[in-house]
């Protein structure tokens, strides 16, 4: 009748404790950027979708900072970034073209 995760054992040294501690706060701030860049990245896509030229230009460049700063902190690879970038890049210049 165990539960599903197994205990965590304290560390006993006063580093590992402290190592702990931190590692708390990274992760917690680690998963606040990594929403932020998922919802930018989203919030350009609906736009695109929507059809609507100025929001998706306004959006995308917002897009642009939050992707640099996550991928600049090593939350997602550069590349990533650089991919996400450059595909909705196409996406709002297609939309300007098509309008």
């Amino acid at each position: 009748m165990a539960s599903g995760k197994p205990k965590k054992k304290n560390p006993r040294l006063a580093s590992g404790r402290k190592r702990v501690r931190q590692d708390v706060k990274i992760n917690a701030a680690n998963t606040s950027l990594r929403s932020k860049y998922r919802t930018a990245v989203k919030n350009v896509e609906k736009a695109v979708l929507g059809g609507d030229k100025a929001k998706a230009t306004e959006l995308f460049a917002k897009m642009q900072a939050v992707v640099d700063t996550v991928a600049d902190k090593g939350i997602f690879h550069k590349n990533k970034a650089a991919r996400d970038k450059s595909r909705l890049s196409a996406k709002v210049k297609a939309l300007a073209i098509a309008a």
